[in-house]
C-alpha cells in the first residue's frame, strides 16, 4: 500500500447507463479515454465479427457521428457497454470500495457485467443478442415526459395525468401504451404507434421538447416485447449467469447478493420481467443508497444524460440531505458526492491518476 492510499476507502454505489447516452459528443470515447484496453475491446469485436457486425473500435473511431450507424440497438448496445465497462475498470480501487451496482434499463445488463454475474464473454453475448433483437424492424417505440416540478419534486398532477392517459389508451381500441421506466423526475412510456400518437395529442407541450420520442428505441419494458423475451430465453442459456461478486439492485428494487443469488431466477428476471414489465430506476437508486449507505454515487459514461434522473431519485429520498434541485447544485459545487465519469471535470475524482 502506497503512502498516499487512504486507510478508509469511500463507499461507492456505481450506476450504469442505458441506451441513448452515446451521442455526437461521445464519438471517440473509447479511443480518447480507453486506448489502454485494446484487449477488452478486441474481445467484443471478435464476437461481433462472428455475428457479421461492424466493429465498435471502427464505429467509435469514425470522423462523423451517424444516426443510421450509431443509434440502432445492434451497434449502440455494444458501444455503450464497452465505454461503461471500461470506465468501471478505471475506478480507483485503492480509494473506493464498490458496495453495490445498479443500472438504468440496458444498464442492468452492464451492472451484471460489473458485478461479475456475467463474465466478459457472457456479457457481450447477452448485450449484443438483446440489443440486436430489433435489427429487422423496431417493435413499437418510447417517449419521455416530465413528472416533476421546477424543484425536482414529483408533481402529483403530472402523475395523475399520465395515469389517466394510460387508462384512456387501455380503453381505446388499437392503442397500446404502458409505463416503461420510472426515471427520476421523468416517466418513459412505451407503446405502439397509435398509443404514442395518443400520448402526443393528450400531453401538454413543455419547453417545445416534451413529449419527446426517443429515436431508434423500441417499446422496452412492456408487454409488446413478450416475443423478444421468449426469443432471448431460447438463445441465452442459464449457464451464462453466475452469483455476483458485488451486490446488485434490479429494476424492481430487489437485491441480488453473492450469498443469496439463485442464478436460474437471475436469468429468468433478466430475460423475463426486466424485458416485459416496467423498470423502476428511481426505486433501484433509492433502495441501493438506503441499503448500502454509499459516501458517493458514481455514474459510468459514456455521456451525462443519466445525471439528472439519479439526482432526482436521490432528492426523492433526501439522500445526502438533498431536498431540492438547489441543494443538489450546491453540494455538487462543494464536494461532488455524485460523480459522472462521462464528464471530464468529474472523471478525475474517480479514476487513478495515470503515471
Amino acid at each position: 500500500m502506497s503512502s498516499n492510499t487512504p486507510l478508509t476507502k469511500e463507499r461507492v454505489l456505481v450506476i450504469a447507463p442505458g441506451r441513448g447516452c452515446y451521442n455526437k459528443e461521445e464519438l471517440g470515447y473509447l479511443k480518447r479515454l480507453h486506448a489502454d484496453k485494446a484487449e477488452f475491446i478486441a474481445g467484443i469485436d471478435a464476437f461481433r465479427r462472428h455475428e457479421g457486425q461492424k466493429s465498435i473500435a471502427e464505429l467509435d473511431a469514425m470522423d462523423k457521428y451517424s444516426f443510421k450507424l450509431h443509434t440502432p440497438g445492434e451497434n449502440a448496445s455494444a458501444l455503450i457497454y464497452a465505454c461503461a465497462m471500461a470506465d468501471f475498470m478505471d475506478i480507483d480501487r485503492d480509494r473506493f470500495e464498490i458496495v453495490a451496482v445498479t443500472g438504468n434499463s440496458m444498464g442492468w445488463y452492464i451492472a451484471l457485467a460489473c458485478a461479475g454475474a456475467l463474465d466478459e464473454e457472457g456479457a457481450i453475448g447477452v448485450i449484443n443478442t438483446m440489443g440486436s433483437m430489433m435489427q429487422d424492424g423496431l417493435i413499437g417505440g418510447q417517449l419521455i415526459y416530465p413528472e416533476m416540478d421546477d424543484n425536482w419534486h414529483t408533481s402529483p398532477a403530472a402523475t395523475q395525468m399520465l395515469d389517466a392517459l394510460l387508462d384512456e389508451a387501455e380503453a381505446t381500441e388499437g392503442c397500446a401504451l404502458y409505463t416503461s421506466i420510472h426515471l427520476g423526475g421523468f416517466r418513459v412510456l412505451a407503446g405502439n404507434e397509435a398509443g404514442l400518437k395518443l400520448a402526443e395529442e393528450r400531453l401538454p407541450k413543455i419547453d417545445e421538447r416534451y413529449p419527446m420520442r426517443l429515436y431508434n428505441h423500441g417499446a422496452f419494458h412492456s408487454p409488446l416485447l413478450t416475443e423478444v423475451s421468449v426469443k432471448g430465453k431460447s438463445l441465452l442459456p442459464k449457464s451464462l449467469f453466475k452469483a455476483p461478486k458485488v451486490p446488485m439492485v434490479d429494476g424492481r428494487g430487489a437485491i441480488w447478493t453473492q450469498y443469496s443469488t439463485d442464478t436460474e431466477k437471475l436469468w429468468d428476471y433478466t430475460l423475463g420481467h426486466q424485458v416485459t414489465e416496467p423498470y423502476d430506476f428511481t426505486k433501484a437508486v433509492q433502495v441501493a443508497v438506503k441499503e448500502f449507505a454509499p459516501d458517493r454515487v458514481m455514474i459510468l459514461g459514456p455521456g451525462t444524460t443519466l445525471g439528472g434522473a439519479v439526482a432526482q431519485s436521490l432528492i426523492g429520498c433526501n439522500w445526502f440531505g438533498w431536498h431540492s434541485k438547489a441543494d443538489f447544485s450546491a453540494a455538487q459545487k462543494q464536494s461532488c458526492p455524485m460523480v459522472a465519469l462521462g464528464m471530464d471535470s468529474q472523471r478525475t475524482l474517480a479514476v487513478k491518476k495515470r503515471q
